[in-house]
């Protein structure tokens, strides 16, 4: 993605060209949606979540500033976006509602090979990310899933890298001791 969006085609966005910001938008949609998508682990939301981050992206692209490159900035508006709905959808009845939802669609943000086992890898990935708490899952997604190095992620969420590593590092030994309790169960 970072190679097909060259600055000028930005800076032509940032003057007003419609053209640019949809060709922006095409080069950049799928992977805001497959990162809201792992986060809110719902279509509907994650569809919702897509627009919105192009809508606060559309009304504040001044002020991108070249700082960081754009997927950073789009990272970033996506996971707060995608935390902040989280978190407006707290509960149990909630969380177990949204869980059996994206079961039952069939995602489309991880290309496995073998298409026999494609929905079983897909229903296995989500339920291990519904067993970490949000902060936790983004930093998986974005580490595991989407290739982000520690300093990216850092800059993405905008906190110190030993708040990442902790995070990941809290992330991997609840998914163990899941896999533990799994593994004991299935004796």
């Amino acid at each position: 993605m970072e190679n097909d969006i060259c600055r000028e085609l930005v800076k032509k966005a940032i003057d007003g060209d419609t053209a640019a910001f949809e060709e922006i938008y095409r080069l950049t949609s799928g992977f805001v949606f497959n990162v809201a998508l792992r986060i809110a682990r719902r279509h509907a939301d994650a569809e919702d979540i897509t627009q919105e981050v192009f809508v606060k992206t559309h009304k504040n692209l001044r002020q991108f500033g070249f700082q960081s490159s754009l997927k950073t900035w789009l990272y970033r508006i996506t996971v707060n976006t995608a935390l902040s709905r989280c978190r407006k959808n707290t509960g149990a009845a909630n969380a177990m509602a949204k869980y059996k939802n994206h079961l039952a669609t069939e995602p489309t943000f991880i290309p496995f090979p073998d298409p026999v086992h494609k929905k079983d890898n897909e229903s296995i990935v989500a339920a291990l990310l519904a067993k970490l708490d949000p902060d936790q899952r983004v930093c998986v997604v974005l580490r595991e899933m989407e290739g982000f190095t520690y300093d990216e992620i850092a800059e993405i969420l905008n906190v110190p890298m030993n708040t990442v590593r902790s995070r990941l590092h809290r992330a991997r030994e609840a998914l163990m001791e899941f896999a533990k309790k799994e593994a004991l169960n299935t004796w």
